[in-house]
C-alpha cells in the first residue's frame, strides 16, 4: 500500500468540520484526488490506529477531493483532532 501520508495530504479544519467532530464523531481531510475509499479508511486506520465506520468523499469546485471520515469508536474524532492541533 502507498504511503498513508501521500492519500491523507492535510485535515481541513473549519466551523462545519469543528462541529462534525463534535457532534458526529466525523474528522474531514483533503485526501489524493485519485484515493478511492478503501485507500483513504486504510490510510486513515494504519496512520491513527482507529478504526473507522465509513468514508464520503466529494470534489470541490477548487478540484481538491475532500472526505469525511466517520469513526467507530465514539469520541476518537476529538481525540485525534487534538493531537492533530485542531482543536
Amino acid at each position: 500500500m502507498e504511503d498513508p501520508r501521500k492519500i491523507l495530504l492535510y485535515p481541513l479544519v473549519t466551523e462545519k468540520t469543528i462541529r462534525l467532530i463534535e457532534q458526529e464523531n466525523k474528522i474531514t481531510f483533503i485526501v489524493d484526488i485519485r484515493a478511492n475509499k478503501t485507500q483513504i479508511k486504510q490510510a486513515f486506520e494504519k496512520l491513527f490506529g482507529v478504526k473507522v465506520e465509513k468514508v464520503n468523499t466529494l470534489i470541490t469546485p477548487d478540484g481538491k477531493k475532500k472526505a469525511y471520515i466517520k469513526l467507530k469508536e465514539p469520541g476518537k474524532a476529538r481525540e485525534i483532532a487534538t493531537k492533530l492541533g485542531i482543536i
